[in-house]
């Protein structure tokens, strides 16, 4: 094309011939001023604009910022001539972004194209359409493009690029696609002759059925039917044999499609897939020397050992995968043993019996050791799935082993497999402690909080092991470097159990104090303020001591750190208090059993094994482990240590019920023994876990102004500002906090919480985690995700900690509110008031009465009591009423568990009497009284 426009050939010569940047800027300089001065004069015919913009367009790709023919472009889209038009959809997409308000102008345009009987014309238009993807194109341009999709008298290549640019737009807007509607015209392409277009169309199908499975069920049947005459009956053309395999690309996706259902329980359905299946086996039987044709088997065969393993783990055709499996992974072939590895363990977390897995058992634990890091991942996952009662000593001690000379980004999963399956496989409480202590010993700084506190919890509710674990976590505290996770367990446990062993040699009360007390120097505040609670426990039960212990109190009186220094003026208050043992026997009584909830250290490591767009059909963890994922929506199961897998009863018979109360602890949190001592000396109390809000005089008032505006700030003082912009639809929204430093320093340790009164009405939740730290005169920001479940009246609280010379806490309510969820609705006058009448009195209304002020001139400030109304999502409809002075209001409550809700409001101030009766009206007796006292207070404080 630069060949037949002589100016833009030069202008690339030019550019192309400078030998220096400064050459290179001053040409583009001269050139972007006489294209700005031509568009500007304007009476530039086609050939001249598609010139001048393609000037500007290469300009762009060598990196240079343009502002000009953005309009030229646009207007070159409705050019009749393919050379201007190509230009055009060049120029759009490429110089405009997705929220550009130039788009708006070629959407007709690009509408036009799609509809036109040319082809290519179609094709830029898609083009168009996929790379831009913004949400105004997808709302105006979708119906246009599936109706090209499915259109009969399509080209198959405008087809193909039409299912691609459909795909393209379900995964950037997919509340934009009614999916469920297409479902059967989309699926119905899945039986096309050209595979190019079936290709195409399985690859969207893949990404619709993934939210819509009822839906799209009816491509099960039509998948399989497609892989038979691939595979078996070889229906398919020359242009589709890659290397003697038909359609690689093809077969594996319509094998992974068939893994997002549930096995078919239509016989003729089954015979034909597993014959696929062991056709697809039978041909990988013999390896080829092509490397290209053994890559392209293998991509389909470990697609197909992984359907065969989700249809049925017990059939023959898995005998022969795990054949073929064990074979791979001894391959000298990196990737081949990577998938192996990694199919492998989908077999065995699947598996009802992993003998077949275990006779290769010496072969993983060496995979261990590869050179390549993602084997060495597999191999540890595949570990981790295999390993049951029978082999979980040998397992879990070929990991600690590894654990020392591990790769640092594989020591924290590590920890936690091995912390798991040392909790389900414990043979004996003993063999658990002493596991779980020389993982924490190895491990060192890869051990999360979660370990130490199952470890604290397992000891807890287990009387027969405390002696034990005092006397073993004693000894591994007088090595001479204990990291700080141990030294907080030796803390929890020797201050709860240390006088179960105090008599014996070697364990007095002085031994502990001084082995303890002589990590606390290199231990951070936290971990010293837990051995603080350790020590005024040992007043209560150690009293030969007591002198040492109050010493320690009083020289921590004196520390900075604000948390510490109470802590010990209080306990050396409780200390030293004359004739009163009883006070202090009650409070340092022991810690009572942990109640059971669900396990977080299973939910920790699932959350590093997240999803990806292609949803996984299995987890890593056994049989018992998915199993237990497909039944959690129904009930929550809790196994019991020792005996998970139900594969042969452990010794710990007679503690069963005390271990199936340990297993599936929440342990988000601290103990629950420190927190309970923490809450009774700190005044940082709260009900149910919900910090005191922050007192401020402007606090209520700024968030009563947020109740009814989008935007505003929401706390502010000298050191820093948050602030909230928000937007609701229906029964969710959004909400963006932005939290500024206005300090000359920055705040560390910077966290931010959401704490919700009734989660069963309100969900609340942050789309990423805070920052750590705030640099100096900056901001950040937080995007909150909300959900109205029910009605509800406390609005969440967020609570803001950080460090900014002394550790700080700023608890403040969020702006949510129940009418944030009520959307404006429009109502004639006979409507309004037969609704009224309909609703009838109480309990399904609330009306109060308040004093208001006039205004300096008499008069009643209507235009501020209706900002507000509306500012709560009401529609306040004129006309309604006859008394002009009076406010008429409408809207509907959106709830995503009770559902739709009417409300209507009446408010009608009285000039003589100076006051104003607001009465609302709902269908739901929980939202009146929210409503009424949302709106009445913004109301009196304006008019007050």
């Amino acid at each position: 094309m630069a060949t037949s426009m002589r100016g833009l050939t030069q202008f690339i010569a030019d550019i192309r011939g400078a030998r220096v940047r400064e050459l290179e800027e001053k040409r583009i300089n001269k050139e972007m001023a006489n294209i700005r001065k031509r568009f500007k004069d304007g009476n530039l015919d086609g050939y001249q604009k598609k010139k001048y913009v393609a000037k500007v367009i290469f300009t762009y790709i060598l990196g240079y910022k343009v502002d000009v023919g953005h309009m030229e472009a646009v207007n070159l889209i409705s050019s009749s001539k393919y050379s201007e038009k190509q230009i055009g959809y060049l120029a759009v997409t490429l110089l405009m972004h997705e929220n550009s308000d130039f788009l708006r102008l070629v959407v007709n345009s690009i509408r036009k194209d799609l509809n036109d009987n040319n082809e290519i014309y179609n094709c830029l238009a898609l083009h168009a359409i996929a790379n831009v993807g913004s949400q105004e194109m997808a709302e105006a341009l979708a119906e246009d493009v599936h109706r090209l999709l499915i259109s009969p008298t399509s080209q198959n290549f405008v087809r193909k690029k039409a299912a691609l640019t459909l795909l393209r737009l379900y995964r950037k807007h997919p509340e934009v696609i009614p999916a469920a509607e297409w479902a059967l015209r989309i699926v119905a392409l899945m039986d096309d002759i050209d595979l190019g277009v079936v290709i195409c169309v399985t690859s969207l199908v893949m990404a619709l059925a993934q939210d819509h499975l009822d839906a799209y069920a009816v491509c099960y049947q039509r998948a399989v039917d497609r892989l038979n005459k691939l595979v078996v009956e070889h229906e398919y053309t020359a242009a589709y044999a890659y290397y003697k395999v038909p359609s690689p690309w093809l077969q594996v996706k319509l094998l992974r499609l068939l893994q997002y259902y549930s096995p078919t329980e239509d016989q003729t359905l089954r015979n034909i897939l597993f014959e696929v299946l062991q056709t697809i086996m039978n041909n990988c039987a013999e390896p080829s020397r092509n490397v290209q044709h053994n890559n392209a088997q293998h991509a389909v065969l470990f697609e197909a050992i992984g359907l065969a393993i989700h249809l049925d783990t017990s059939s023959p055709l898995v005998s022969t995968a795990t054949i073929l499996l064990a074979r791979f992974i001894s391959s000298k072939e990196t990737n081949v043993r990577y998938l192996g590895l990694d199919t492998m363990a989908h077999l065995a977390a699947r598996a009802d019996h992993l003998d077949a897995i275990k006779r290769h058992q010496a072969t993983i634990i060496l995979s261990l050791r590869d050179k390549d890091i993602s084997v060495r991942r597999r191999a540890l996952d595949l570990l981790y799935s295999m390993c049951d009662v029978d082999n979980s000593e040998l397992i879990v001690g070929e990991l600690l082993r590894y654990l020392k000379v591990a790769d640092y980004g594989l020591r924290e999963e590590m920890v936690l497999k091995i912390a798991i399956l040392t909790e389900k496989y414990a043979g004996t409480y003993k063999w658990y402690v002493d596991t779980i202590l020389q993982l924490i010993s190895a491990a060192g700084e890869h051990v999360g909080d979660e370990v130490w506190y199952r470890v604290v919890q397992i000891v807890t509710n287990t009387e027969d092991l405390q002696p034990y674990a005092a006397k073993v976590v004693f000894e591994y505290m007088k090595s001479p470097s204990s990291h700080e996770s141990l030294v907080k367990v030796g803390g929890y446990i020797l201050g709860e159990y240390g006088h179960l062993i105090a008599n014996e040699a070697g364990y007095s009360p002085m031994d502990q104090f001084q082995v303890l007390h002589s990590k606390s120097q290199f231990c951070m505040a936290p971990t010293r303020a837990l051995l603080l609670s350790t020590y005024v426990k040992w007043v209560n039960v150690f009293p030969e001591i007591k002198p040492q212990l109050v010493n320690v109190f009083e020289r921590y009186r004196h520390v900075l750190d604000v948390d510490l220094q109470q802590r010990a003026c209080e306990f050396y208050a409780l200390s030293t208090r004359p004739d009163d043992d009883e006070l202090l026997q009650n409070v340092c009584e022991e810690i009572p059993p942990f109640p059971p909830r669900e396990s977080a250290l299973i939910g920790r490591l699932n959350r590093k094994h997240s999803d990806t767009e292609d949803k996984r059909t299995w987890i890593h963890g056994g049989k018992d482990a998915n199993l237990e994922r497909a039944v959690s929506k129904r009930l929550t199961r809790q196994p019991t240590l020792g005996d998970v897998n139900g594969k042969g009863a452990t010794n710990l018979d007679t503690t069963q019920g005390v271990t199936s109360s340990l297993i599936g602890l929440d342990l988000t949190s601290s103990p629950t023994g420190v927190q309970d001592l923490q809450s009774a000396t700190s005044s940082f109390l709260a009900e149910k876990g919900i910090p005191r809000l922050t007192v401020n005089p402007n606090v209520d008032r700024w968030f009563d102004r947020l109740a009814y505006n989008a935007d505003g700030v929401l706390y502010e003082d000298v050191q820093i500002q948050i602030g909230v912009k928000s937007r609701f639809h229906g029964h969710i929204g959004q909400v963006a906090i932005y939290i500024g430093n206005k300090i000359s320093a920055p705040l560390s340790s910077f966290t931010t919480t959401l704490h919700v009164e009734e989660p069963e009405a309100l969900s609340v939740s942050f789309a990423k985690i805070s920052p750590s730290t705030i640099a100096p005169r900056t901001q950040t920001q937080q995007l909150v995700h909300v959900e109205c479940k029910k009605a509800f009246s406390k609005p969440p609280i967020l609570s803001v900690t950080f460090l900014a010379g002394a550790h700080q806490t700023i608890a403040v309510r969020l702006p949510i509110v129940v009418t944030k969820f009520i959307e404006h609705v429009k109502l004639g006058q006979a409507d309004f008031f037969e609704r009224w009448k309909l609703i009838g009195g109480p309990p399904r209304e609330a009306q109060s009465i308040f004093p208001i002020t006039l205004t300096d001139a008499g008069h009643i400030d209507i235009a501020k009591h209706r900002q507000i109304v509306e500012g709560h999502s009401l529609s306040v409809l004129d006309g309604i009423d006859p008394n002009p002075n009076n406010l008429v209001a409408a809207g509907i409550l959106h709830m995503s568990g009770d559902g739709k809700v009417g409300c209507l409001m009446r408010l009608e101030p009285n000039k003589e009497a100076k006051l104003c009766r607001i009465t609302v009206r709902s269908t739901s007796e929980d939202v009146v009284t929210q409503v009424q006292r949302l709106i009445q207070k913004p109301l009196a404080a304006a008019t007050s």
